[in-house]
């Protein structure tokens, strides 16, 4: 059992923002560890729904009276400081503590915390280490970015001392966590609208490295030139791992991919054949991932047949190259693909299926991210047949930055693709419907609402 003595002085613990990824799982292992937690949240939904099975009183909109008889208010990144409920506790001087600052005092109650981060593959990596983890009967507890079906859900709560969180970079919020291990999958740009360039994200990533004990695990991708240098900046184990980069301590080889793009492939340990491995989720980028994943489960003594079932069970994270059914006798997939790199992993693995014409419908996501990386995504998007643009997903954004979706429709058209915008989903769907003919492939890409353009077309 963790120790909670850390936190045991916040009897009665509020959550603003309740329902969000995090926040339930955080909600979920509080209550498992016997503390009155009640939350308020700004809309009903599935994950408000399954805390209140639980037991935990949800308020949809706002509740003073429960701000009233809490010893802590935890609240997420998007709540404003001008929100009654923060308000009403800074009146009260009960203490107010940021999501991520919590999750930081919850890394501490566990002797083993696994943070998986990177730019892209997170949430990905996150759930097969998890499942490894399970499948080897370890009684993990997890929070991940997503829903997965093998944890009907977005968190488990364990038993162990092992705590396997998805570690994100924005606003530096992984800098808050105690990791026992790391793995760091890539360094990239973005969240430019907080880190500005690509030397301040590496600049995070390095002091993350730093915070790892000298009896710890570093798990780093040396395929990824932005990564080499994080071995120098910690004291811990290191194993490094790569596809194309072969002097590293895992490396995969002899790479086949069936009809589906799933890929089957060797791996090298220390220069010697290790295993065989198969997945069922598609893509070059998530054979880096499960090298990552087979490194530190190697490295904690995990079966090489666990970690196979697992890695064979392990069919994707919601809205991670998701299957949503057909239309016109055309496949229709939703991804959470939201910047160039991962449009590009996308689009490689696509090339790996067998298909007619792929249609795109891109939501950008955010206007900074929009506007920094406007060359990248039109150039990004040149690897699809046919191309339709969605208004931009503001998120946590006002359009400060004087950007649109025209712009870069515009700017995939001067380079001699035809894209076309669309602001209407209603539009979008019908356009399709028109257009799309048997074993053509829709794959909807963003971070926003563009994951309800499927459901649309199979109704």
């Amino acid at each position: 059992m963790p120790n909670i003595e850390r936190i045991r002085k916040y009897k009665n613990i509020h959550m603003i923002g309740i329902g969000g990824v995090s926040m339930s799982g955080i909600a979920a292992i509080l209550k498992n560890w016997g503390f009155h937690v009640t939350g308020s949240d700004a809309n009903y939904s599935e994950s408000v729904e399954e805390l209140e099975k639980q037991g935990i009183h949800v308020f949809i909109g706002h509740s003073l009276e429960s701000v009233k008889k809490a010893d802590v208010v935890v609240f997420s990144a998007a709540v404003k400081q001008n929100d009654p409920e923060i308000l009403e506790a800074k009146k009260l001087n009960i203490p107010i503590i940021e999501r991520s600052n919590f999750l930081g005092e919850l890394t501490r109650c566990f002797n083993d915390t696994i943070c998986i981060s990177g730019t892209h593959g997170k949430t990905t990596t996150t759930s097969m280490v998890s499942l490894c983890f399970l499948e080897d009967l370890q009684d993990p507890s997890i929070q991940v970015g997503a829903f997965v079906k093998a944890l009907n859900g977005n968190y488990r709560v364990g038993n162990s001392e092992h705590f396997i969180i998805e570690a994100c970079e924005y606003v530096d919020s992984f800098l808050k966590f105690s990791p026992k291990a790391e793995i760091i999958l890539n360094i990239d740009n973005d969240h430019l609208d907080y880190f500005k360039t690509l030397d301040n994200i590496k600049k995070s990533f390095i002091k993350y490295a730093k915070l790892l004990p000298e009896n710890g695990l570093l798990v780093v991708n040396f395929d990824d030139t932005n990564c080499l240098e994080l071995p120098k900046y910690t004291k811990s184990k290191v194993l490094t791992y790569g596809i194309t980069n072969k002097n590293t301590d895992f490396f995969a080889v002899n790479i086949v991919f069936d009809k589906n793009g799933f890929a089957s492939f060797d791996v090298y340990r220390h220069n010697e054949f290790y295993e065989r491995f198969q997945l069922s989720i598609p893509g070059m980028h998530n054979v880096l991932n499960s090298l990552a994943t087979i490194a530190l489960c190697d490295y904690y003594g995990i079966s090489k047949e666990a970690i196979k079932r697992a890695l064979i069970k392990f069919t994707g994270a919601h809205r991670r190259f998701e299957y949503k059914g057909e239309v016109n006798g055309a496949s229709i997939y939703d991804d959470y693909a939201h910047h160039p790199t991962e449009i590009i992993a996308t689009a490689k693995a696509l090339m790996n299926k067998k298909y007619n014409k792929s249609w795109i419908v891109f939501q950008p996501h955010t206007y900074s991210r929009t506007k920094a990386l406007l060359e990248d995504f039109s150039k990004a998007l040149l690897n699809f047949d046919n191309i339709i643009v969605l208004d931009i997903y503001a998120a946590r954004e006002n359009n400060t930055y004087n950007i649109s979706s025209k712009d870069l429709v515009d700017k995939i058209n001067s380079l001699g693709k035809n894209a076309v915008y669309i602001p209407s989903f209603d539009e979008c769907v019908s356009v399709l419907k028109k257009e799309v003919k048997e074993n053509d492939i829709i794959i909807t890409l963003g971070a926003g609402t563009v994951t309800e353009i499927g459901s649309m077309l199979i109704k």
